[in-house]
């Protein structure tokens, strides 16, 4: 008799796998240094094989489902509604994400885009505030060789792992949206000079890392990830208590609104029932979950 296979994924691979165990034996650099040789000598196929089946080890299970949660169906689908009418262009939105995750400079989560369009009145120009989509069909997670990107089941985030992310940048070539950055280990003076500032930790997927040279995120490929490190054990935000995506929280002119998509009664959901909206690229099938308000 023949055993059947099963298609496993990056969180059944390394459910069980801590912060802890993952440094155990091999270091970041030290896999990362590995399997960008094997790539380098055309033995790709044998990297992907090594870090497929878990010979080294990920932190998947830090900010992706638990190994109790495996089973559950989606539960949320969590999106933004950007109003361009109420965009006044402050930037306000991009100097909070940064903050809330301490994002070196070449890193920016959220950027703001200004376009000038012809026969408007007084010239105004249009803003267009520009995270990650977290797209239903996300192309990036598609050409990644160690599954180091994927969505999330229980909320559709798209995350990024970073034990497992070897900087070879497919994601960012595939995302049509240029909504993802590498880190190239650039620092801001204030964290050069080893400033109280520089010692506070990213709360970044929960992992509370503290930037150091050489070391992950360092190499990798990051992004948007809606704050998710403000989600409660259930996976909820609370936007009264303050645990809500940091630029729709600092937005000045009100303009981003975020919730879940599958709630009829959510505040983006009702948005997008009255207004007339659009989301972007979407002749290429991606369903991008931000649209904007026109």
């Amino acid at each position: 008799m023949t055993k059947k296979k099963t298609k496993t994924t990056p969180t059944q691979r390394d459910g069980d796998t801590s912060a802890k165990d993952a440094g155990k034996n091999i270091s970041v650099l030290d896999r990362k240094d590995f399997i960008s040789k094997l790539f380098k000598t055309g033995a790709g196929t044998l990297a992907t094989t090594i870090v497929g089946n878990g010979m080294l080890k990920s932190v998947s299970s830090l900010y992706a489902q638990s190994k109790d949660n495996r089973a559950v169906k989606r539960k949320f689908r969590y999106g933004m509604v950007i109003d361009t009418r109420r965009c006044v262009g402050c930037r306000s939105c991009v100097l909070a994400c940064k903050a809330e995750n301490k994002t070196p400079s070449g890193v920016s989560y959220t950027v703001v885009f200004e376009e000038i369009l012809e026969n408007r009145p007084n010239d105004k120009p249009v803003f267009m505030t520009k995270p990650c989509f977290h797209c239903e069909h996300p192309p990036c997670t598609d050409v990644c060789p160690v599954s180091a990107t994927f969505k999330r089941e229980r909320d559709g985030i798209v995350v990024v792992d970073y034990e497992r992310c070897i900087g070879c940048r497919y994601c960012m070539t595939a995302c049509p949206y240029s909504a993802r950055w590498f880190d190239f280990g650039e620092n801001y003076p204030a964290i050069e000079q080893n400033t109280p500032w520089a010692q506070v930790p990213s709360p970044e997927y929960k992992q509370f890392r503290k930037r150091k040279n050489k070391q992950s995120p360092v190499g990798n490929v990051r992004k948007c990830t809606f704050c998710l490190h403000l989600q409660d054990e259930e996976g909820k935000y609370n936007k009264e208590e303050g645990r809500w995506p940091a630029c729709a929280k600092t937005c000045t002119g009100k303009a981003i609104h975020f919730g879940d998509l599958n709630d009829p009664n959510s505040e983006v959901t009702v948005l997008l029932r009255e207004r007339q909206y659009m989301r972007l690229k979407e002749e290429l099938g991606t369903s991008p979950n931000c649209y904007y308000l026109i």
